[in-house]
């Protein structure tokens, strides 16, 4: 599977430097990448508003539901280094119930290219799909 992922440029700049390695997203209800994504995936990632400029591999996909507080806390003191987030995250994720951590390997810059998001709806954060072709401009 292929997956897009849209996210804010200072994210983007950390996982291209290595200084994140992992790939969170927190919701109140199942979505995808939760249960929809594996080892051996590819990501590709863009800037919101820009075009696709990187892509890496899935090492490993972990899913939590049911998060409680001291869920929150074990997750952060776990992974939050490599997700890039700290404990001070923590009271803007009480109202989420699902979390996918996507482990990232082999990040690499590549020729950008655009994509047609029609079909998954204007707000979509993570699209998932067979080939990456099915959304390319």
């Amino acid at each position: 599977m292929d997956h897009l992922a849209i996210l804010k440029k200072k994210w983007l700049e950390k996982i291209l430097s290595g200084e994140k390695t992992i790939e969170s997203r927190w919701y109140k209800q199942r979505r995808t990448p939760y249960q929809k994504i594996a080892k051996g995936d590819i990501i590709y990632f863009k800037e919101s508003g820009k075009p696709v400029t990187t892509k890496a591999t899935v090492q490993e996909a972990l899913f939590f539901d049911a998060l409680t507080e001291e869920k929150l806390k074990d997750i952060l003191q776990t992974y939050g280094k490599q997700i890039g987030m700290t404990f001070d995250a923590i009271p803007s994720l009480l109202n989420k119930s699902y979390c996918t951590l996507v482990v990232l390997q082999n990040v690499e810059k590549i020729d950008s290219f655009t994509i047609n998001k029609k079909g998954f709806g204007n707000m979509a954060a993570w699209i998932t799909v067979e080939d990456i072709d099915q959304i390319k401009k």
